[in-house]
């Protein structure tokens, strides 16, 4: 029963990380991680519906940041469904996204707010 179950949980793997290292960061530390991450985005929806617009952006945009470090540095089975392509993939996005997204939320003028 064991070897059905273990071979249950590889099939809900992300196929593009199957061969990749465990992660060397204990596992509370990378719950820990994406904890951080979701409160970020939550901060960032507060920020949106308060209609403080420059800060929710630059927050997503720190958020986003933030996802590519902890994809790269924790497992697939950790992030869940935040891992959709390949480490690599993932952590160039999130950084180049992320970085766009601050870069642009901090460079529009405030229009006197």
């Amino acid at each position: 029963m064991s070897n059905a179950l273990n071979r249950s949980n590889l099939s809900l793997d992300n196929p593009h990380d199957l061969g990749n290292r465990p992660s060397a960061l204990p596992t509370w530390l990378q719950w820990a991680m994406v904890a951080v991450f979701l409160g970020i985005m939550a901060l960032s929806g507060v920020w949106a519906i308060t209609e403080h617009w420059r800060r929710a952006t630059f927050a997503l945009g720190v958020g986003v940041i933030w996802l590519g470090a902890v994809r790269a540095v924790c497992d697939s089975t950790i992030v869940g469904v935040l891992a959709v392509r390949s480490k690599r993939f993932d952590v160039g996005f999130s950084l180049v996204l992320g970085g766009l997204m601050a870069w642009l939320s901090a460079s529009v003028d405030a229009l006197g707010s």
